[in-house]
């Protein structure tokens, strides 16, 4: 088994990084831009991998009481995640991705983690931004 974890501040309230984490329509805006995920009937959702051109069952809940969104493989269990958002004062949050991969053997290689864990932040951050001069 084999994790990963990557946290970033915000510059906005929990509640509006929280709206666009869990907006399952909004979902390919802040994923790994070679992830796409196709709702089905939540929270089942299909996700695509450009990378293997593969289809893969999944589950994407979130649990919107503690600011936080889970996801995982529904069949063959070899992948899970989830997201924290958490309040830092002055109107800032801090989000934390975690990811689990069970099985070694289809998991991507460590920098390959890494450098998508860094851009989908950095997707979700520029959402935030957008969405907090939108309603601002």
């Amino acid at each position: 088994m084999s994790e990963y974890e990557r946290s970033r501040t915000m510059p906005a309230l929990p509640e509006l990084v929280f709206d666009q984490v869990s907006d399952l329509e909004r979902l390919d805006r802040w994923l790994p831009s070679d992830l796409h995920a196709h709702v089905e009937d939540p929270p089942a959702v299909t996700v695509h991998e450009d990378r293997t051109g593969h289809d893969v069952r999944a589950l994407f809940r979130t649990r919107p009481d503690q600011f936080r969104a889970e996801w995982g493989t529904r069949d063959e269990g070899a992948y899970a995640g989830w997201l924290q958002v958490a309040g830092i004062g002055s109107g800032a949050s801090e989000v934390t991705v975690h990811l689990s991969f069970f099985d070694e053997s289809h998991a991507p290689s460590r920098e390959e983690i890494d450098a998508s864990l860094e851009r989908s932040l950095d997707r979700l951050a520029e959402e935030v931004r957008m969405r907090a001069e939108d309603a601002g």
